[in-house]
């Protein structure tokens, strides 16, 4: 009898000390991990306009050509491999640390600094000094962002205009729940200047149109792992299944210490 209430005392200074220790680490919760949260303990972040990528030195643009002389279309496609078909193709053009690019028959051009639509302007505008009816689409080739940490680690393709955060964690599998989702940061490099990190809290509903909303080119986005996630479980079912385990084994631990001689 003195041997069971022993078990009984043990079992449930077992079960507080878990109890205990749930309320102070606790499961992952909406509060703690889930986003577009409204509440006044998140940070808030004003709103700012879209701003239009501009292009970096080390960036690399290709584009196509658009004319009715076929002549020079065929000269330039030649020499540049730029392509004239209805696909952007061929050799792509870094920008060179000055600032330009260097297109075979045209004189240096220089786009640093321009968005995508202004850097098409001028070189259209320097094409059409030998063509007169020239066309310019053009592109950026590089145009992928990079994530690492506790997140879907790898490089992906930006396939389209203002990709926002949350379509990018979309594409690269969301954040673990082990990833610190309250100091998410982004490095965005500006060409030879330094970087620039921008951290900020990916919980609150206000990021949304902020200026951490968007992705662009070359960003990389880091997440890191969160304080104390060592000692938390994914959810309450892993949670009890662990208690329950943890009493069975001690029940049985307990049983057969009493049964031996």
């Amino acid at each position: 009898m003195k041997r069971i209430k022993t078990i009984y005392s043990a079992l449930c200074h077992f079960v507080l000390c878990a109890l205990l220790l749930s309320v102070l680490t606790g499961c992952y919760s909406h509060r703690a991990i889930g986003f577009m949260q409204d509440r006044d303990d998140l940070p808030h972040y004003e709103p700012e306009p879209y701003q239009d990528y501009r292009i970096a030195i080390n960036d690399e643009i290709i584009y196509r050509l658009i004319t009715m002389d076929v002549t020079l279309s065929k000269v330039l496609a030649a020499s540049s491999a730029s392509g004239i078909n209805q696909n952007y193709g061929g050799r792509s053009y870094r920008v060179y640390s000055d600032g330009t690019i260097d297109i075979p028959f045209l004189r240096p051009v220089h786009i640093e600094g321009l968005t995508i639509k202004e850097a098409q302007d001028t070189l259209q505008a320097a094409f059409r000094e030998l063509i007169p009816d020239a066309e310019i689409k053009l592109t950026l080739r590089n145009k992928q962002f990079y994530v690492l940490g506790d997140i879907g680690q790898g490089t992906y393709y930006i396939d389209k205009d203002r990709l926002t955060i949350f379509q990018a964690l979309a594409m690269t599998g969301d954040v673990n729940q082990l990833g610190d989702r309250k100091h998410i940061r982004i490095v965005r490099p500006h060409g030879n200047d330094k970087p620039e990190i921008l951290e900020f809290d990916l919980r609150t509903n206000t990021i949304i149109k902020s200026k951490y909303y968007y992705v662009y080119p070359n960003d990389v986005i880091y997440v890191s792992r969160a304080k104390g996630s060592f000692y938390r479980v994914a959810n309450y079912a892993a949670f009890t299944s662990l208690i329950t385990s943890s009493v069975s084994l001690l029940i049985t631990i307990l049983t057969y210490t009493q049964v031996l001689p």
